[in-house]
């Protein structure tokens, strides 16, 4: 009898949904992405439904849009990753823990002793989702006029990998002898100090922490580009992916697995997370009506923001019911620009109609039924197009309450989904196997 295989499941969190209008919502809790306790309970909840992670997306700039759109977000005020995830290490037990910490504008060891803290806080439950920030609106916050090259992005990305890694590798896992008769607290022969110097950084080190519960954080990657993904490929062990149809699904997937066997690593090492927007409801017709009166709550001016940062390009200045123009490329994200234009093209929408797509949310959806919803995840899951999917919450509490109530019984009785955590670490839960130190056999 063939095993099954098993999805995975992760939340995306910014904290809280990633829909412009989530907070609009009949029955919702507007102020959840900056209250603890709203948090606490959807944590619980999470857990509740065996996710592996609550996966946390962070920004560093407020000023990204014009006011009249930025007076709708939600999201221009929400706590720093590194300092809530520990708070909600203390309320759950096994759900994992990722926070997303930019290589453009933080330093190595500083990052290096975080994620090692809060997988020691968690008991080994933590993630570092690597990202350059394309945002030129966060260069300013930073002492920068302008924002750094994609290419000097992805360099200094790289070796920004190769630093914290070394890092975490500081001590060997029975450093610390703490031996109470000799007065020894650990063995000098088990430290290693980095003496790093490359093209970016210079880190002497070693981390004065000890090596994480982990070995490293889970690494867990987001680039779309050519330069992201094969910096996925060198670096990542999860990866969070856009994908509209189950075809280029598939093209990423094998694409990414493909290079890291280029690269000597074993694709097995990896989880491929398609982000989906789910929404639930007890008829494939009601479900859509949930989702088109979500949509109806975004605002147009917030639309055309949202399609001009994707963009890169002022969409203002487009005729709105005219099909997109040729737009040229810019400093910004690659891989949102190209999922604009090809969204726009594939479903023949005017720019009044894309920027209203891309407002709320422009990626892929799964509106159904709790067993339309598991139909399409294990057709994905058996056609290697993921290795399960980074969900996304329409809005909250009642998006997440029907998911875990509906959707994850049908993915259990399935056999597809855990019916109990099989570890105490991220790393146990997906499968993965703990690195070893590169200094200490």
């Amino acid at each position: 009898m063939t095993v099954k295989r098993r999805l995975h499941l992760g939340a995306f969190m910014r904290p809280v949904s990633i829909h412009t209008a989530w907070w609009r919502y009949p029955g919702g809790a507007p102020d959840a992405n900056f209250n603890l306790d709203h948090i606490v309970s959807f944590a619980k909840t999470l857990e509740r439904g065996r996710f592996d992670a609550f996966f946390m997306a962070d920004h560093l700039a407020v000023l990204n849009m014009p006011i009249e759109a930025l007076k709708r977000s939600a999201t221009v005020t929400s706590f720093d990753p590194l300092t809530l995830l520990p708070a909600l290490s203390m309320v759950t037990k096994h759900l994992g823990l990722i926070a997303t910490a930019s290589t453009t504008f933080e330093t190595p060891y500083l990052i290096a002793r975080r994620f090692a803290s809060l997988d020691h806080i968690s008991g080994g439950r933590a993630g570092w989702n690597l990202v350059t920030t394309s945002n030129p609106d966060a260069a300013l916050n930073f002492g920068m006029t302008e924002q750094m090259d994609h290419g000097d992005r992805y360099r200094r990305a790289r070796e920004f990998f190769d630093v914290v890694t070394g890092l975490w590798d500081s001590w060997a896992d029975d450093a610390f002898i703490r031996d109470v008769e000799s007065g020894d607290y650990f063995d000098p022969a088990k430290l290693h100090t980095l003496d790093h110097k490359g093209e970016f950084f210079s880190v002497r080190g070693p981390l004065n922490i000890g090596r994480p519960v982990q070995g490293w954080p889970l690494i867990v990657q987001a680039g779309a580009s050519d330069a992201g993904r094969q910096l996925a490929a060198e670096t990542a062990e999860m990866v969070f992916t856009s994908a509209g149809t189950i075809e280029d699904a598939q093209a990423i997937y094998s694409d990414i697995k493909g290079r890291m066997t280029k690269v000597g690593r074993n694709p097995d090492g990896m989880k491929i997370m398609p982000a989906a927007l789910v929404v639930v409801a007890d008829s494939v017709e009601e479900a859509k009506e949930r989702r088109a009166l979500l949509d109806s709550l975004v605002n147009e001016d917030s639309a055309l923001a949202a399609l001009s940062i994707a963009l890169g390009h002022d969409a203002s200045k487009f005729d709105p019911d005219a099909p997109l123009p040729d737009v040229p490329e810019s400093n910004q994200s690659k891989s949102g620009r190209e999922r604009a234009i090809n969204l726009g093209r594939r479903e023949n929408l005017t720019v009044r109609q894309l920027a209203q797509r891309l407002g709320g949310y422009g990626g892929h959806s799964i509106v159904g039924t709790a067993q339309t919803i598991a139909d399409e995840m294990e057709a994905w899951l058996e056609a290697d197009a993921c290795d399960g999917f980074t969900v996304m919450f329409p809005y909250l509490p009642a998006g997440l309450d029907d998911f875990v109530e509906k959707v994850v019984p049908e993915l259990q009785r399935r056999g597809i989904l855990r019916q109990e955590y099989e570890g105490k670490t991220l790393r146990e839960n997906l499968g993965l196997a703990r690195p070893e130190n590169q200094f200490f056999g």
